[in-house]
């Protein structure tokens, strides 16, 4: 059992982390690079999933919409940015050189589909076993952990999370539960 704790200190310093990353606001300038990685982030999912059709543009799908609107700013926005990016990513004062940090965070949050889909969502299982779904996921966590870098805090993250997935779900036909 002692094999699975995590090293002395580790949950410390990531009670630490995540808790700056949640009450640090970003600068004017941190938004602006969030908005412009925001950006690239959605225009290259949308060329990777529009060009394996992951993504197919439709009516909006509004039934609903408050609702999703709601429950994807908790799951999957808050829920998976504080544990993938808040917990494992740290701030531009614990690392200046982030690559392997956000390679590693990205793997794991896109291995966390593939065991959501095998565990307790099999419904899911036909979407997040698609190698495009888990490359949108990969482009995604790395979008997303790199504004969390940049910024120093969680909210870009979140926000960027929560307005691809909104996107998807209601104007191009994604997996809603």
């Amino acid at each position: 059992m002692d094999q699975l704790r995590p090293p002395a200190g580790t949950v410390a310093r990531w009670g630490r982390r995540l808790s700056l990353a949640l009450t640090t606001w970003p600068t004017r300038r941190g938004w602006f690079e969030a908005a412009v990685a925001g950006a690239a982030t959605l225009a290259v999912l949308g060329a990777v999933g529009l060009a394996s059709g992951l993504y197919v543009p439709r009516a909006a799908n509004l039934a609903g919409l408050p609702w999703r609107l709601l429950t994807v700013l908790f799951v999957p926005a808050i829920g998976e940015e504080a544990v993938f990016r808040g917990l494992l990513i740290p701030g531009r004062a614990e690392l200046a050189r982030p690559a392997g940090q956000l390679c590693l965070a990205t793997g794991i949050f896109v291995g966390w589909h593939v065991v959501e889909a095998q565990t307790f969502l099999p419904m899911a299982r036909p979407l997040f076993d698609r190698p495009d779904f888990l490359a949108c996921a990969g482009i995604l966590g790395l979008g997303c952990g790199w504004v969390r870098w940049r910024t120093g805090s969680l909210w870009p993250a979140v926000g960027l999370h929560w307005v691809m997935v909104n996107l998807w779900q209601t104007w191009f036909g994604g997996f809603t539960l």
